[in-house]
């Protein structure tokens, strides 16, 4: 496939977005619009908590935009879809994520994390999908304490949400394997940008210091992460869309590891904001220490690099959750059990 052009045949590409209306997915199809203007795009999606249409309300209207209210786990749903609308790929985004509430509410991660993915590859087998690419994780590779991995690295999840991504990965590769499916997967690190919903570190802590809350900060704050804006990540993710080696992984990464500590209080410094809102909260079970991927592979082989210095984009980050109080004031004031997670949990 090559970017922009049509395809074998005369047709325009016509692309399943799963979880389009959730942080990165929103963000993408933002991107694949704009870039792509006459591609065709569905954008299913349960609309559970961290699911929103205002996410996407710039572009409700384009007539290449089409949005399905709908559970991946819903296999006659998933197979009309695929039949009716004649699909040429899948982007996966669709899943459970949050760390938090898979060590206290395990089940759903399970059940859209492993038989969600399940269900989308079955229906792609069925009606031969051109390609399948699947949004996963860093977290599957566990923690690290020098080095980083690499695409190769053995998968060592430490939280029932990275052991459900783990799993989903594992049916794409069996489905490589065994029935020479068209399947990618991509790992990113961690992501942050507009449209996050905020019970992520920077979004979570942005928007407390707003409201002059206190931010809860994991143990001694000393976990490091590699940080990757989202409009970097999309911009990858369409390049191994269109140029990816099928049955490859492609690790995502910004190429800024920061401790937990740190990254907090350039939040604080960018909003002018004490220090002293900081509140140190029992450690999460079983946190990773650090996180690290290799990227040279999609760096090397698909030409890939991150555009956004990580000092800007955290600033404009910052800047869109100020000026955009009435997006994630509405989702906190919806979420009710949102403060009492923290405090039942957190001791917050």
């Amino acid at each position: 496939m090559n970017p922009g052009n049509q395809k074998k045949g005369g047709n325009l590409m016509k692309l399943l977005v799963t979880g389009g209306a959730g942080f990165i997915g929103s963000n993408f199809i933002r991107h694949i619009i704009n870039k792509y203007p006459k591609y065709k795009i569905i954008n299913l999606d349960k609309l559970t908590y961290a699911g929103n249409l205002d996410n996407l309300k710039d572009i409700e209207k384009n007539p290449n935009y089409k949005f399905v209210k709908a559970d991946i786990c819903d296999a006659p749903v998933i197979d009309k879809l695929l039949q009716n609308e004649k699909i040429d790929c899948i982007v996966n985004f669709a899943a459970e994520t949050h760390v938090d509430r898979s060590i206290h509410e395990p089940v759903s991660f399970l059940q859209t994390d492993v038989f969600g993915t399940f269900t989308l590859l079955e229906a792609s087998k069925k009606y031969a999908i051109e390609r399948y690419i699947q949004i996963s994780t860093d977290e599957v590779y566990g923690s690290t304490d020098q080095g980083s991995f690499t695409e190769q690295s053995t998968i060592s999840p430490n939280s029932p949400y990275s052991a459900s991504k783990s799993s989903g990965d594992l049916m794409v590769r069996a489905y490589v394997k065994t029935y020479n499916f068209p399947g990618i997967i991509t790992r990113s690190s961690n992501n942050f940008g507009p449209f996050q919903y905020p019970e992520k570190i920077i979004p979570l802590f942005v928007t407390n210091a707003i409201e002059d809350q206190k931010l809860p900060l994991y143990g001694d704050g000393k976990n490091v992460r590699d940080w990757l804006y989202v409009i970097d990540n999309c911009e990858a993710i369409d390049i191994v869309l269109h140029k990816g080696k099928s049955g490859e992984i492609y690790n995502i990464g910004g190429g800024k590891e920061m401790q937990n500590i740190e990254i907090t209080k350039m939040v604080l410094n960018l909003m002018n904001k004490p220090e002293s809102l900081i509140k140190p909260v029992a450690d999460r079970a079983g946190h990773d220490r650090r996180y690290s991927i290799d990227c040279s592979k999609i760096k090397s082989e698909l030409g890939w690099k991150p555009k956004y210095n990580f000092e800007t984009a955290l600033e404009e980050t910052v800047n869109w959750y100020v000026k955009n109080r009435k997006w994630w004031e509405q989702i906190k004031k919806k979420q009710k059990d949102f403060k009492e997670f923290y405090k039942k949990n957190y001791k917050l």
